[in-house]
């Protein structure tokens, strides 16, 4: 059996000291209470999940913890051990224990902040006790979801994931879609017309990014529904369902399509009339001219991460996107100097953090841009042409994001600018 590693108070004060090149502490699996009273004055998250227990003491102290606390090495929480996490206010993290006993879940929910539970069994007891939890909850090990539980958990309110659930019955769909927060059922493969239908009717954000399907039915179904909705895994998106998803009408929510690689000409059509306030395609490496000048005509926020090269007339199409939108090209490694003209046309947020080179005239181009522009991926002077920093130096400063090094270069172009004004 190996040694058990014990966090003694030296280790602990080691930690505190350095800030930027920090021990691991999930290492251990034992805590001295004097070194749990010394890492609640570090501020930061506190990763203990090689303790493989914890005194009343050092819960108490530790519950003091004011940005985040992982346990998750522990099997078991004894009662005492409950009462005194559950004064912390903010996320506890407890993946490694894989049943509560009711007496525990009621002392849990009356934490405050955020519960994730490894929890793989959940009595209908213990669902009901912590459907009083106020704050994001999170069942990470579930992977089934009785109807009464279901019924339970539809009381709560706030976040609540469930991305372990691989299949979700009819009447918990039914429960669940009562529930007042945010809903989370990543696990979900396939979603059925019935449950789709039944989802729509939900008052909050649903994430659905596991579903690697999904009909033509179930998105009619879901175009009913007023919020968020988050598709990440899908390969494909059909015509009809890309033009029934295009109705949802809520200005706040979101469609994010990630996992998609291609996109048809009709379903970015359909997809530029969506009246949400994003559209994430981040799984595209290319756009036609043809989509590119569909989605052109999306008022919102535009995700294109994972474009690998842009040509200069869908460059010239998504330089029309809607006034003071985001503009996300961050997957760009090369910009040609007429597509870096068409792009300062777009005013809006306009991410290029992945380019690895700007040339002089596509620096002067991009000056003109109006609103925020990344360039954080561009950390080397030899990554800029000749009179770049010159141009860059004309551009407001409040709307130019630069890496570190790179920024008081620029900003000793703006200076000298300075002084031969005053010299004038």
């Amino acid at each position: 059996m190996s040694e058990e590693k014990v966090l003694t108070k030296e280790i602990a004060e080691r930690f505190k000291e350095c800030s930027w090149d920090r021990e691991d502490l999930s290492k251990f699996h034992k805590i001295d209470e004097a070194a749990a009273e010394i890492l609640i004055e570090c501020k930061c998250w506190l990763r203990l999940d090689g303790l493989l227990e914890l005194s009343e003491k050092s819960a108490q102290l530790l519950s003091l913890c004011e940005v985040g606390l992982s346990l998750n090495g522990l099997k078991s929480l004894p009662i005492q051990v409950a009462l005194k996490l559950s004064s912390m206010n903010e996320t506890l993290e407890l993946g490694g224990i894989s049943e509560l006993t009711s007496d525990v879940a009621q002392i849990l929910s009356h934490k405050k902040g955020s519960l994730i539970l490894g929890i793989t069994e959940l009595s209908d007891a213990v669902a009901e006790s912590l459907s009083k939890f106020d704050g994001a909850l999170s069942f990470d090990g579930l992977t089934e979801l009785s109807d009464a539980a279901a019924e339970s958990l539809s009381r709560h309110e706030g976040r609540l994931r469930l991305n372990a659930l691989t299949e979700l019955s009819d009447a918990a769909a039914e429960s669940l879609s009562k529930h007042q927060g945010d809903l989370c059922l990543d696990g979900l493969t396939e979603l059925s017309d019935a449950a789709a239908e039944i989802l729509s009717k939900y008052d909050g954000s649903l994430s659905f990014s596991g579903l690697t399907e999904l009909s033509d039915a179930a998105a009619e179904s879901l175009s009913k529904y007023d919020g968020g909705l988050s598709l990440d895994s899908l390969t494909e998106l059909s015509d009809a369902a890309a033009e029934s998803l295009s109705k949802l009408s809520n200005v706040k929510g979101y469609l994010y399509f990630d996992g998609l690689t291609e996109l048809s000409d009709a379903a970015a059509e359909s997809l530029s009339k969506y009246k949400g306030g994003e559209i994430g395609l981040d799984g595209l490496t290319e756009l036609s001219d043809a989509v590119a000048e569909s989605l052109s005509k999306y008022k919102g926020s535009l995700f294109l991460r994972g474009l690998t090269e842009l040509s200069d007339a869908a460059a010239e199409s998504l330089s029309k996107c809607k006034n003071g939108e985001l503009l996300y090209l961050d997957g760009l490694t090369e910009l040609s100097d007429a597509a870096a003209l068409s792009l300062s046309k777009h005013k809006g947020e306009l991410n290029l953090d992945g380019l690895v080179y700007l040339s002089s005239d596509s620096a002067k181009s991009l000056s003109k841009h109006k609103g925020e522009l990344y360039l954080n991926g561009l950390d080397d002077p030899e990554s800029f042409g000749e009179r770049a920093f010159e141009f860059l130096a004309e551009m407001e400063p409040n709307w130019l994001r630069l890496h570190h090094e790179i920024q008081p270069i620029v900003e000793s172009y703006r200076d000298d600018e300075d002084d031969d004004l005053e010299d004038e």
